[in-house]
């Protein structure tokens, strides 16, 4: 058996931990723009406006913030079933669950080998579109998810293998030259066609350092951040707008009242033609991470979310490979 037999669609959903479930409403659904689809005793299901199925971002009530799993969809019933056979042949550890998470069917959850939680399942209930519902368009007009971003020191490594067992494509990625070799210090991979659906960054790890959802247009990023601002929200605005090189996205990043991280992102691009050549930047271009916009601060390259394992515990880190040499981040 191998990763062929199962067809994994796209990044569907993201669990994040929240200190202050009433707070973390009114900052997710009221200031930046998200629709409630359910809500559950410590518990609350949101979606965008775009999407058709239950949920894309979870918020739940714990003692410490972070992000508890990220969920995959996969393309029939039958692919879980060989997905849970391939885990096992590859000696990852995986569980079925069916009723811990609302909207869902049976899902199969595994820590991956770089730490991070992962979901994968394919019945999901469908709920009323809301894309034509413009009198619940506030915020950013949220849309859908789009990506998630893995902090890892082994990105090469992480990158490859879910390449090589789950099918994910590189479409873009970052390098340094060592021994007349590149090394990858980041990366960029889809599912869906459009340019990621997971990226991978280097740094202290396993961490999350934000889950990203696209916004109805660049001009709404524009008008959340007034809107965030006049809300009381100013010192939740970490970085942008500006625009990205890598994925030549317009981009906004947040963070939430418990320091939890979201992209506010659009304007990327179609993947779709069979023999799109991966996109290679240099490490030491100022460009790659702001092709134009201020300089990140230095938080956003220094903190980053908890990852916790299915147990609910914190896992354990490793520090970061750094360069031989200093180089430019912004």
């Amino acid at each position: 058996m191998n990763g062929k037999e199962f067809n994994v669609l796209r990044t569907h959903h993201v669990e994040y931990i929240v200190t202050d479930l009433a707070r973390a409403m009114a900052f997710y659904v009221d200031a930046v723009g998200f629709s409630v689809t359910d809500r559950d005793v410590g518990l609350a299901y949101l979606r965008g406006l775009e999407d058709r199925t239950h949920h894309n971002l979870i918020l739940r009530q714990g003692k410490e913030p972070g992000i508890a799993h990220v969920g995959f969809r996969v393309a029939s019933e039958s692919d879980l079933d060989a997905m849970e056979q391939y885990l096992s042949q590859l000696g990852i550890a995986n569980h079925w669950e069916t009723k811990a998470e609302r909207g869902l069917g049976r899902s199969l959850r595994a820590l991956d080998p770089f730490g991070f939680p992962i979901e994968f399942f394919y019945e999901v209930e469908q709920v009323p579109w809301l894309l034509q519902r413009f009198e619940q368009y506030r915020g950013a007009e949220v849309m859908r998810l789009d990506h998630i971003n893995y902090i890892t020191p082994k990105v090469q490594e992480a990158a490859q293998w879910y390449q090589d067992h789950f099918g994910f494509q590189l479409s873009e990625y970052t390098v340094s030259v060592e021994n007349g070799r590149d090394r990858i210090w980041g990366a960029w991979l889809h599912r869906k066609q459009t340019s990621h659906d997971l990226a991978i960054s280097n740094g202290k790890g396993p961490r999350f350092h934000h889950a990203s959802f696209i916004a109805s247009s660049k001009n709404q990023i524009l008008a959340v951040a007034d809107r965030l601002a006049a809300m009381g929200y100013v010192d939740s605005i970490e970085r942008g707008p500006g625009r990205h090189g890598t994925t030549n996205a317009f981009f906004l990043y947040l963070r939430d009242p418990d320091g939890n991280r979201i992209e506010l992102f659009t304007g990327d691009y179609l993947l779709a033609d069979p023999d799109w050549e991966p996109i290679r930047w240099d490490l030491e271009d100022p460009q790659r991470q702001t092709f134009w916009g201020a300089p990140a601060p230095k938080r956003w390259f220094d903190e980053s979310m908890v990852a916790f394992d299915w147990s609910g515990n914190p896992q354990p880190t490793e520090n970061p490979i750094l360069p031989d040499r200093p180089i430019m981040v912004d």
